[in-house]
């Protein structure tokens, strides 16, 4: 479930006044289904958002939620699936790791925290680390205590000494479990907001983009400078439709606001209008639909400014899985900018011939 859907979902729980569990994956050692930093959320019913294994464990933690909720406390949980030989449950999972899961209650007296703000961060694009307590023998900073730290100054003396891990992850980027002398325990774990996409153009061919970002739980703005284009009520996906101006993009949205832009809008010149607003800016992928010898001639056309563009811009988009139509394209496109987003090489996990 992408994390856009986990929010959706504890929206409309936290609607119901129901008291709920976040369950956060701490601590993983060899092959898992999920790793440190992942959660989900597991109602009062046992039902659950999410999936911290392919569906084996949920159950169980659905059932330790329970006791969570009941006495108001959090628990930690290990599920070791290495020993081949013991098929956990008679279920043959076959996964040879072990997998640490942390359950803290989220109630209404204290307005569902410490996910309440999680889900606000997430949101947005500031850099948040989330520190949770797994265990402590300190009475100042019990276990389940949570900091959703972005770089501000700590007021809370307690929290201070989770300051340093908190900025260490977010330096590399990875959540990392950190085990002290004092019998300090935490997950540091880095927030990674939900992704940003604007499409620039609305042809029929970037229908498929937009409801595939939006099925990845992606917030999808398309805009374009033909009303008809906008008028026929077919990206209700998209959480923005932005009818504008080509000239004056840069006035009418925050281009940097977003994590990727594609521009196709099929139309050379407004092209190069959105690619010269676009130059100068830092945002991590940029790309514009059509062949190379297009790109090249867009880049030309820009002179000095596209020389900002060149070695960034990517066109041909997409990763080669000899994608033709439309649906396979937009499969394609948004691969490659899910790869660039998390840093992947976009290469096949399956290395080795079988």
């Amino acid at each position: 479930m992408s994390a856009r859907e986990l929010i959706r979902t504890f929206e409309s729980w936290r609607s119901s006044g129901e008291p709920m569990v976040l369950a956060t994956v701490y601590d993983t050692v060899g092959s898992t289904y999920s790793k440190a930093g992942h959660r989900i959320l597991i109602a009062s019913n046992a039902d659950y958002q999410g999936l911290v294994s392919g569906g084996c464990l949920e159950g169980d933690l659905a059932e330790r939620a329970h006791a969570v909720l009941e006495l108001n406390e959090p628990l930690a949980m290990t599920y070791d699936m290495r020993d081949e030989a013991d098929d956990l449950w008679g279920l043959g999972i076959g996964c040879n790791g072990l997998i640490r899961v942390f359950l803290q209650p989220l109630v209404a007296v204290n307005n569902y925290e410490p996910f309440s703000e999680i889900a606000k961060r997430l949101m947005t694009s500031d850099p948040v680390v989330v520190a949770t307590v797994i265990s402590s023998e300190s009475k100042e900073l019990l276990s389940g205590t949570t900091l959703v730290w972005s770089g501000d100054k700590v007021e809370a003396k307690p929290l201070e000494c989770l300051v340093s891990g908190c900025r260490a992850a977010q330096e590399s980027g990875q959540a990392v479990y950190e085990i002290k002398e004092d019998g300090l325990a935490v997950l540091y774990a880095p927030l990674k907001p939900v992704p940003r996409l604007l499409v620039l153009g609305a042809g029929l061919d970037a229908l498929p983009v937009v409801n595939m970002a939006a099925e990845l739980g992606w917030r999808v703005t398309i805009a374009d400078h033909r009303p008809a284009y906008l008028e026929k009520g077919v990206f209700a996906s998209a959480e923005r439709i932005l009818l504008i101006d080509p000239v004056k993009m840069n006035q009418e949205l925050e281009p940097e606001d977003f994590d990727a832009i594609i521009v196709m809008s099929h139309h050379l010149l407004t092209d190069q209008v959105y690619l010269e607003q676009l130059a100068g800016t830092g945002i991590s992928y940029i790309g514009v639909l059509g062949p190379r010898a297009r790109r090249d001639r867009l880049l030309d056309a820009l002179g000095s400014t596209g020389d900002e563009l060149r070695g960034r811009l990517r066109g041909p988009v997409g990763i080669d899985i000899g994608a033709h139509a439309p649906e396979s394209i937009a499969l394609s496109l948004l691969s490659e900018i899910h790869a660039t987003l998390a840093g992947a090489s976009g290469e096949a996990l399956t290395k080795d011939k079988v």
